[in-house]
């Protein structure tokens, strides 16, 4: 009988020590393969685009940008992307943001070997690993239509008319993945165009008049 295939994951931590650390700790997991690892935002979005990994594990406290925008960028570039956010808090807020920007998963650093290995691969599966307690509070929240934060970021800087290469260099992400942004906003506003979007925006008070 084959051995199953391994998951591929894909690391990203601006901590050297902390990212080769988790590598090899992972890598003594026969189910488990690291494909790749990134030090920062820009860089874990395009190893996700040429690796394809199955599951990222992403830091929450990565600047320049924090591990929430991270996610964000990586689900809009791929809606099916699984991602874990890893962090050394289990504050409600974190949780609930972290959820909101579509991460299936978050975990304490401080988890065991086993119970990292257990979330990823529940992830993997399609569900959800979350700390104890937390699933139902947050089952309200997450079934909300509502704009991520990187989503309302990019609004703010719509109704500032500026176009989507200016976007991505203010907020340092790729023109690619402002369209993915804008898209989604189009979407969760029932909006058929950014201007459109950005009457129904003021009406909701969702961005400033000039």
């Amino acid at each position: 009988m084959a051995e199953p295939t391994p998951i591929r994951v894909l690391i990203a931590d601006d901590h050297p020590l902390f990212r080769d650390g988790l590598a090899a700790l992972l890598q003594k997991d026969s189910s488990i393969v690291v494909v790749g690892a990134a030090g920062n935002g820009s860089e874990a979005v395009e190893l996700f685009q040429s690796l394809q990994p199955d599951v990222v594990l992403v830091d929450l406290r990565m600047p320049p940008e924090d591990g929430i925008a991270v996610v964000e960028d990586l689900r809009a570039v791929s809606p099916r992307a699984r991602v874990i956010v890893l962090s050394a808090f289990d504050a409600d807020d974190d949780v609930l943001r972290a959820i909101q920007a579509g991460a299936a998963g978050y975990l304490l650093k401080m988890s065991s070997p086993s119970e990292l290995a257990q979330a990823i691969l529940t992830v993997h599966r399609g569900q959800t690993a979350l700390p104890p307690g937390v699933a139902t509070k947050l089952a309200s929240h997450v079934s909300r239509p509502r704009l991520t934060g990187r989503q309302e970021e990019v609004l703010q800087l719509i109704a500032r008319g500026m176009t989507n290469q200016e976007i991505g260099q203010e907020l340092h992400i790729v023109e690619g993945t402002v369209k993915a942004h804008v898209k989604s906003i189009l979407e969760k506003l029932g909006a058929r165009d950014r201007t459109q979007a950005l009457c129904i925006a003021l009406e909701r008070g969702l961005v400033r008049a000039n």
